[in-house]
C-alpha cells in the first residue's frame, strides 16, 4: 500500500511536462510583456522629444536681434 501511495504522490510525465510548458508559456508572455514597455517607454521618448524640439516660429528672430542682426522678412 506505502508504493502505491507513493506513486500517486509524484507528478506524471504528462504532468511535468505540462508544468514545464507552463513555465515556458509564462516567461515568454513575461518577455513579451517586457519587450512591449519598453518599446512604449522609446515611443513616448521620442514624442516628448518631438513636441520639445517643435519651435516658436519668431525663435528665429528673436536670436537674430539678440545678436544683432536684422529680423527675417
Amino acid at each position: 500500500m506505502t508504493s502505491a501511495t507513493l506513486r500517486l504522490a509524484t507528478p506524471t510525465a504528462v504532468e511535468r511536462a505540462l508544468q514545464r510548458l507552463s513555465i515556458a508559456l509564462a516567461r515568454y508572455v513575461e518577455r513579451r510583456i517586457a519587450r512591449r514597455a519598453e518599446r512604449r517607454e522609446l515611443a513616448l521618448d521620442l514624442l516628448r522629444e518631438q513636441h520639445a524640439r517643435r519651435q516658436d516660429p519668431r525663435a528665429l528672430d528673436i536670436a537674430l536681434l539678440a545678436i544683432g542682426s536684422r529680423p527675417r522678412p
